[in-house]
């Protein structure tokens, strides 16, 4: 980016300002020289041949000084022009760019935006999902853990009732043999060996 203003200072431009400057300083040097001269003589107070030289000499040297400044301060001013002008549209296009870039974020916020509440949306369906499957899992446990806690149940009042059998028979021979024993004669002895004979001959 060029500083606006700088640009008419090349070199032929700087020398003929700096002439121009130097005639002009030379120009109120001698004015002030002569209008102290002029004053300090005394002699004649009103308007002589010499102050008609030096408004001559005065006229020559403006329109003179006018002429050579007048490219140098319109190159000048022109490139002060231009430079604001390029400052201007390069102003212009960075706005154009900025407000491009503005409205690129805008979109990308609103997609964000967007994709949050998707996200949150999956999030929430997902934890919803999880929840029925835990759900469904420990049901499913715990109907497994009743059958398996009926099968323990069944298999231990089988198991009780078998030796409730058991038990039940063996204190009925015990007390049948008793009986038996109590009851039974040397006659009711010797027929029963005698029918046991007989079934094992026969």
């Amino acid at each position: 980016m060029k500083t606006p203003g700088i640009e008419w200072l090349n070199p032929k431009t700087s020398k003929c300002f700096i002439v121009a400057l130097v005639i002009a300083l030379s120009v109120v040097f001698c004015l002030g020289v002569a209008s102290a001269s002029s004053e300090g003589e005394g002699k004649a107070k009103g308007w002589v041949s010499t102050d008609t030289y030096r408004v001559m000499n005065f006229a020559v040297l403006a329109i003179g000084l006018f002429l050579l400044i007048r490219k140098p301060a319109s190159n000048a001013l022109d490139a002060r022009i231009k430079g604001i002008k390029e400052q201007l549209s390069e102003l212009e296009a960075k706005k154009k760019d900025a407000e491009k870039n503005l409205e690129e974020y805008k979109k990308k916020f609103s997609l964000l935006e967007q994709e949050a509440e998707k996200l949150v949306e999956d999030y929430i369906r997902q934890g919803n999902e999880a929840k029925v499957r835990i759900l469904a899992e420990a049901k499913l446990a715990a109907e497994k853990l009743e059958e398996q806690a009926r099968r323990n149940i069944e298999h231990e009042f089988k198991e009780a009732k078998l030796k409730l059998q058991e038990d039940i028979l063996e204190k009925a021979l015990i007390k049948a043999e008793a009986l038996i024993t109590d009851k039974i004669t040397a006659e009711d002895q010797d027929k029963l060996v005698d029918e046991y004979l007989n079934k094992v001959v026969a």
